[in-house]
């Protein structure tokens, strides 16, 4: 099971909004085929473990040989068949499952009130023997997003900033604050191809005219989403370049398609796109609703100040994630946000930078 989190972990980036799944074929104690779910609208990771294996030569042994997965295999047809079935068809005798899988049209307990098998129910209807639950809180933090997604209904939300040791994040005037070093920054956008979007706010947008894509990194860019309630940023900015897609929340135009399919790995160029919000209801749980019919499964918030404060204070961020120089210092400017129910996840150090990371004390992935 640790081997098909890290095949899954290939994935990153590439797959939302469907989770990452990592997927090994094992007869008499050695591996005869692995793979992993590589991108969007391609291959499950069960089919491109069966194509190695039969690859490898390893035909003959597949009826007899056990299947470990790290999240549930699917019963449903959607951009690929069932994975559930497959399985039957292959003749697999054993299946090992990391956790089930939350999305409803996979995973239908006895319980619930629909009458097809799925899943699980239906691997074990056709005879074949499933353990599940090995390695379940690994497997499940891997796809805290997608678990997030399907049981919360809305993204999962991290928020990133730099602040200095006197904890300011910026200068409060239109000089630009350059607080991270060249390392950090290429981990940063390394964070940002492993997600779905990226939200700044409007005075972000127009002081710092910051561009929200993976150019430091080799991954995909994310899907830029900016707050510009009037209307008024200046159309020279990066964000709105070709670059990536790019969604403006405003409260003047609504132009953007009813179920836009927006995936991880988009080779299209970048689209310009308005969603209309009102000013009158929280802003915030607009956005945050917005991005859930918009099936944009996960967003990174970089600022500013503001809007970060804003997410905090509604409690509405599932991991924070914060960078200090620890050798700068400039007295007054604009204050960084101030985090409230959060623990320690994990720190980074790439001196002069700490790296702190947050899980918000209030969410959590049981399901």
């Amino acid at each position: 099971m640790l081997r098909c989190l890290e095949l899954a972990r290939k994935g990153a980036g590439y797959t939302a909004p469907n989770p990452m799944v990592g997927a090994v074929m094992v007869d008499e104690n050695s591996i005869i085929g692995e793979g992993w779910h590589e991108e969007f609208g391609k291959a499950h990771a069960e089919v491109n473990c069966i194509q190695d294996a039969i690859r490898n030569g390893n035909s003959d042994r597949i009826n007899r040989s056990t299947l470990y997965v790290s999240l549930e295999p699917c019963a449903h047809f959607g951009k690929t068949p069932p994975c559930a079935d497959l399985i039957i068809q292959h003749k697999i005798p054993n299946v090992v499952i990391g956790c089930r899988d939350p999305f409803k049209e996979v995973n239908t307990r006895m319980d619930d009130a629909v009458s097809q098998e799925k899943g699980i129910e239906r691997l074990t209807a056709a005879g074949v023997t499933t353990t599940v639950g090995i390695l379940e809180d690994q497997c499940k933090e891997l796809n805290r997003r997608f678990i997030t997604f399907q049981k919360q209904k809305r993204p999962y939300i991290i928020l990133k900033w730099a602040e200095t040791v006197d904890h300011k994040m910026g200068t409060g005037t239109v000089d630009r604050l350059l607080i991270s070093n060249e390392y950090t920054n290429r981990l940063v956008h390394k964070w940002r191809s492993e997600e779905s979007a990226i939200l700044v706010g409007t005075n972000t947008a127009l002081l710092d005219d910051p561009e929200l894509t993976t150019r430091y990194w080799t991954g995909p860019s994310p899907v830029r989403l900016v707050i510009d309630m009037e209307l008024k940023l200046p159309s020279h900015l990066k964000l709105f370049n070709s670059q990536a897609h790019t969604i403006v929340f405003n409260a003047i135009r609504h132009d953007i398609p009813e179920s836009p399919r927006f995936q991880s790995r988009d080779r299209t160029p970048g689209k310009i796109m308005y969603y209309q919000v009102t000013h009158d209801l929280d802003l915030v749980h607009q956005i945050v609703n917005a991005l859930y019919q918009l099936n944009i499964q996960s967003v990174m918030v970089e600022g500013g100040a503001i809007l970060l404060q804003s997410f905090i204070n509604e409690g509405i961020w599932d991991e924070a994630r914060r960078i200090v120089n620890s050798q700068l210092t400039i007295g007054k400017g604009l204050n960084a946000p101030e985090l409230k129910n959060h623990t320690v996840k994990e720190t980074i150090n790439i001196s002069p930078d700490i790296i702190e990371i947050f899980d918000n004390e209030t969410v959590s992935l049981t399901y």
